[in-house]
């Protein structure tokens, strides 16, 4: 189980692992919290995790989350307008290696831009631009957007490579689980060697992109029931 510890006095308490949820300014992040007390429970981990806008917490954490929400562009501008913490997420994850999954707008901002309200700067540590989608169905008529609901994931032939063991995060996961999905932007001109799943709504739409010890989910993991957890649970257990 959790507790609601600061990550920087979490840190203290010998066997318990501290993860910081960063809040970008998206709104209530308590499901979050929720089904990371959930993946816990069924890894055995004692994890501390809380909710922080504070580089400070980031800094001493063991894993970091990155959600978001709503537009690319105000995600981008509510993370970079807490002060500091664009340059210790650099440091955390691009230089020491700390494990982070972003989820939905939060995957995508860790692209190199996204063109919803303009064209805006990503951190870049994946490849490819969040852009608009254009999806039809069988018939050629455009489908709904937002795609928004449950939709079943793809795993790429090629990913991993051939021979190679599935990523570590979709370990006891099976072509076809259910996803929950809210979104009108997806990743386009990305790295194939990025993409770990898919999903089809008009064709294929990333859906989970992984480098390193990098990962993002477009869809919310919190909401995803029995697939979230899995991928929540691994998160926790992932040694990158």
């Amino acid at each position: 189980m959790s507790t609601r510890l600061a990550p920087s006095v979490a840190r203290s308490q010998a066997g318990t692992m501290c993860i910081a949820v960063v809040d970008p300014g998206s709104g209530n992040l308590a499901s979050v919290l929720r089904a990371l007390d959930r993946a816990a429970e069924r890894t055995g981990c004692a994890i501390a995790a809380a909710v922080t806008r504070d580089p400070a917490e980031v800094a001493a954490a063991d894993r970091i989350i990155l959600p978001g929400q709503g537009a690319f562009a105000a995600c981008m501008r509510g993370l970079a307008g807490l002060p500091g913490m664009v340059a210790t997420l650099e440091d955390r994850v691009r230089r020491r290696g700390v494990p982070l999954l972003g989820i939905c707008v939060g995957m995508q901002i860790l692209a190199e831009r996204g063109l919803e309200h303009g064209a805006t700067p990503g951190l870049g540590w994946i490849a490819g631009e969040i852009a608009p989608m254009a999806p039809l169905g069988p018939d050629g008529a455009p489908l709904p957007l937002p795609q928004m609901g449950w939709n079943t994931l793809d795993f790429p032939p090629d990913f991993p490579p051939p021979g190679a063991a599935p990523h570590p995060l979709l370990a006891g996961l099976a072509p076809g689980s259910h996803a929950y999905f809210v979104h009108s932007y997806a990743l386009a001109g990305g790295d194939a060697r990025e993409v770990a799943a898919t999903t089809e709504y008009g064709g294929p739409v990333v859906a989970l992109v992984a480098r390193g010890n990098i990962a993002g989910t477009q869809f919310h993991v919190e909401k995803s029931g029995e697939t979230g957890l899995a991928i929540l649970a691994n998160f926790l257990r992932w040694t990158p």
